[in-house]
């Protein structure tokens, strides 16, 4: 039953079977400015809560055939209702069942007989905590939609699908950490058979990294030097990135692969050194100086040293994020390079995409469940 009316009071339901506490409730709340319910039994306060989803529950204990221990179970248990704050009403003074009340889900408890101040005081304190709440969560969701919208013009990016590159077997994994990340791949035809590819790591997962991480991507894109130097092109993405980021840096390597020789030249900016694995002499770093990260300074008067390696048919080279070898397990250990390393050199006679897929598999069982602390990208490219 609905005792007055007001499309923006909140909601109160009044649970008791016995019609004098119902009439005292009413007449201590209906001059506060609440719209009130009430309910005799427990059957009609589960039939009106689902129906109205009040602000605030007034649940007495004692009721016949279905107690309030029960209802407020069959409350918790419902997903339209489960949210819904419940205050216990008994003359029971059981320490057990003020226990039990909260373990089943109760804010809290009104000792019978009423005083009535107190049952103003409590009422208005949790609907004042469960209307802070609702704002909370109403605000998360904002929040996470548009995060949500980030990420998705983020990845819109990114390569929705590998090129063919000749003489290359290439696949990719890119994970995020939260909605949206700071990491970065592309590959990039510039031609006569030859192809830039660019990894890079944004310090920190915040949405500044995520625009920065768009920036670059965006630079790399539009850069109208030589981008078959590299030393060139990192010169460049880092004098831009000075202009606007004093505050994140920027790791990443820059490779030209050449399919014509089989060459593949490179400079590194802060980065992880690429692993090579060869069958003749298993997994090695590809040994490049590099230079200090992108964002903090900028590179005039600074030599960017460029490595060059003739590859191998059966090479398997790995570019990769820090996010993969610093995963955690449940003892706060890492993932760790060794591991890495062990697992690309069991990928020996497995397609691209087949040896990640493994790769993934190894880690996540390593974690045992627990949620990557960091972005996680990897590009596998096996020679022909």
């Amino acid at each position: 039953m609905i005792l007055n009316h007001g499309d923006n009071l909140q909601t109160i339901l009044l649970v008791d079977d016995n019609p004098m506490n119902l009439d005292l409730l009413k007449e201590t709340l209906d001059g506060v400015g609440y719209r009130l319910l009430e309910a005799v039994n427990g059957p009609k306060a589960l039939e009106l809560a689902r129906l109205e989803v009040p602000d605030l529950i007034l649940l007495d204990i004692m009721m016949p055939d279905m107690d309030g221990f029960d209802v407020c179970r069959l409350l918790r248990e419902d997903s339209l209702t489960s949210d819904i704050p419940v205050i216990f009403l008994s003359g029971l003074d059981d320490m057990r069942d003020k226990v039990r009340g909260f373990e089943l889900g109760a804010v809290d408890y009104i000792a019978k007989p009423f005083a009535l101040e107190e049952v103003i005081a409590r009422v208005n304190t949790h609907l004042t905590i469960n209307q802070l709440k609702k704002k909370v969560q109403k605000q998360r969701d904002e929040l996470e939609s548009e995060l949500q919208q980030v990420a998705d013009a983020q990845r819109a990016l990114l390569l929705k699908d590998l090129p063919d590159v000749s003489g290359f077997s290439l696949a990719v994994i890119y994970e995020t950490s939260r909605y949206a990340g700071g990491d970065l791949f592309d590959v990039l035809p510039l031609g006569n058979d030859c192809w830039g590819i660019l990894i890079a790591d944004v310090e920190g997962h915040s949405s500044r990294a995520a625009m920065l991480m768009a920036m670059s991507c965006a630079l790399m894109r539009s850069f109208s030097g030589d981008s078959n130097d590299p030393a060139e092109v990192l010169h460049y993405l880092n004098e831009q990135l000075c202009k606007v980021s004093s505050s994140r840096i920027v790791t990443a390597v820059y490779a030209v692969y050449d399919a014509r020789d089989k060459t593949l030249k490179l400079s590194r900016a802060g980065h992880l050194h690429p692993l090579l694995y060869r069958p003749t002499t298993g997994v090695s770093e590809i040994a490049c100086e590099g230079i200090f990260p992108m964002g903090m300074q900028s590179y005039a008067g600074e030599k960017i040293p460029v490595e060059e390696i003739k590859l191998q048919s059966g090479d398997h080279l790995l570019f990769y994020t820090d996010g993969l070898i610093e995963q955690r397990n449940g003892e706060d250990q890492m993932y760790g390079i060794d591991r890495l390393k062990a697992q690309l050199t069991k990928a020996v006679f497995e397609s691209p995409k087949r040896s990640l897929s493994n790769l993934r598999d190894d880690v996540e069982t390593f974690a045992g469940g627990r949620p990557a602390d960091d972005d996680q990208t990897l590009l596998l490219a096996i020679v022909d």
